[in-house]
């Protein structure tokens, strides 16, 4: 744990003393906020946050991608994470630091995203519990993108290329299930089960499902464990 706390306080910090964190934090709230203004006034009797919910999932592809691009490949380039592996840390105390450092600043993005629902309060009775739910789908939802995101950033040496490999991921995991056209029976089930959009959907509805959740913490497990294969293969 004092590992895991060593790497996740190397990475937050590296984060709020570069230009990344605040980029990543006002473009999010720039383009969200924009959408949650636009559909308060253009329905000013509509009190709900459907609007925000239903494009931050989109946004999410790629400012994930973008805070996460440079975790493990950054210092595969400068040699800093064959001096990292030379102390007493593990592979997995590595990634699971540098996974909850991207958490936490998408957690502080999310946060200051309360202005808004707090804002509807203020006009009248709003339905709490989607909420609550909404922002629980999109940190599950943030969670799996960052995870993904550590997982392309440890194969690659440029940064460019991580954030492309994990922005495709990302994008194809929210449109998938639109690829098939119209598909049903089994397929249309597979194709909706692979959807990250499909379980966040269902989550910001106010259904918070277990099988939702697994699928969550399941792309998250799968990523983290494909990045502490890849880093650990560099011991040898």
């Amino acid at each position: 744990m004092k590992n895991i706390y060593f790497v996740w306080k190397r990475e937050t910090t590296a984060y709020f003393t570069s230009p990344v964190a605040y980029i990543v934090v006002i473009l999010f709230l720039l383009i969200t906020g924009s959408i949650f203004w636009f559909d308060f006034f253009n329905d000013i009797n509509l009190l709900t946050l459907r609007g925000f919910f239903n494009e931050a999932p989109l946004f999410l592809a790629f400012f994930a991608p973008a805070i996460t691009m440079g975790l493990v490949a950054t210092e595969r380039r400068d040699g800093t994470l064959e001096l990292l592996m030379t102390m007493p840390i593990s592979a997995f105390e590595i990634v699971i630091g540098k996974f909850f450092a991207a958490t936490t600043l998408l957690g502080v993005v999310f946060l200051m995203t309360l202005p808004y629902p707090l804002s509807l309060s203020r006009l009248g009775e709003i339905d709490w519990g989607s909420v609550w739910a909404g922002y629980l789908g999109l940190i599950l939802l943030a969670s799996a993108y960052s995870a993904i995101g550590i997982a392309a950033s440890s194969f690659v040496k440029d940064q460019v290329v991580a954030i492309l490999v994990s922005f495709s991921i990302c994008f194809g995991l929210f449109l998938i299930e639109k690829f098939g056209g119209n598909p049903t029976g089994m397929s249309a089930h597979i194709l909706e089960y692979l959807s990250t959009n499909y379980h966040f959907q269902n989550i910001a509805r106010g259904v918070v499902d277990l099988k939702d959740i697994t699928y969550y913490l399941s792309l998250i497990c799968v990523s983290l464990v494909i990045a502490q294969t890849s880093i650990s293969a560099r011991r040898w």
